[in-house]
């Protein structure tokens, strides 16, 4: 029996560059300049550098083949590639793995969240009213995009991300106005800390505090999902 060899793993910006080989063939400056105009910086951590690895990485696993070089006035050659079979293969079988059930990805903000009681409510209320504007911001950005789109008859397939950023950001920015209304009234309570050397007051001692998670066990979960199932 013959084993199927195993699908590479496809990194954020792999995925990217794969998709644009699917296009058609091009070199990777070419990739970086489209990445960028079209605005996918948005979605993927794009550097030159990077990208130039991701495409070795690829041409390493068989994913993708240099076609040949090109060379324009006084500029460096430059290779082309195209995508391989196995590479439109991995390609579609890690978007629908991702399609198919959501991971933990672990983003820095719930971090600063969970230990923004470290710092002083007054100031945690300046720094999320700061984060709101820039979430209304990137709002505002997403909007125009999704307007620019339609009346250009761009399908939808092509720009509905843009629909799911705009939904993150009205839903952050809603959550987060919340919180700072709740902290402003008092109903979100806070430790006090001293107005000037900044340092914690001693707060009376409470029940559950920084470790109320160690407490939770698999059949507290099993039964906060059941009851929610009801």
């Amino acid at each position: 029996m013959v084993r199927k060899q195993a699908v590479p793993a496809l990194t954020p910006l792999a995925i990217a560059v794969l998709a644009l080989l699917e296009e058609s063939p091009m070199h990777p400056y070419e990739m970086y300049q489209l990445l960028m105009n079209r605005h996918e910086d948005e979605l993927v951590k794009i550097k030159p550098g990077s990208l130039y690895h991701t495409v070795a990485r690829l041409a390493e696993q068989q994913l993708v083949l240099a076609e040949g070089t090109d060379r324009a006035g006084n500029r460096p050659e430059r290779t082309t590639y195209r995508i391989r079979a196995a590479g439109r293969e991995a390609l579609r079988h890690r978007i629908a793995e991702i399609l198919r059930k959501p991971v933990k990805e672990y983003p820095t903000f719930p971090v600063a969240m969970a230990e923004a009681h470290n710092l002083p409510v007054d100031e945690v209320i300046v720094l999320l009213r700061e984060r709101v504007t820039w979430l209304d911001g990137n709002n505002a950005e997403y909007l125009a995009l999704q307007e620019f789109a339609a009346k250009r008859q761009v399908p939808r397939r092509f720009w509905m991300v843009v629909e799911y950023l705009q939904a993150q950001a009205v839903t952050e920015a809603t959550w987060l106005r919340g919180i700072i209304a709740d902290l402003e009234s008092g109903e979100l309570e806070w430790e006090p800390y001293d107005p000037e050397t900044g340092e914690r007051c001693a707060a009376p001692e409470v029940a559950l505090g920084h470790d109320w998670g160690a407490g939770l066990s698999d059949a507290d979960l099993n039964a906060v999902r059941q009851s929610g199932e009801r």
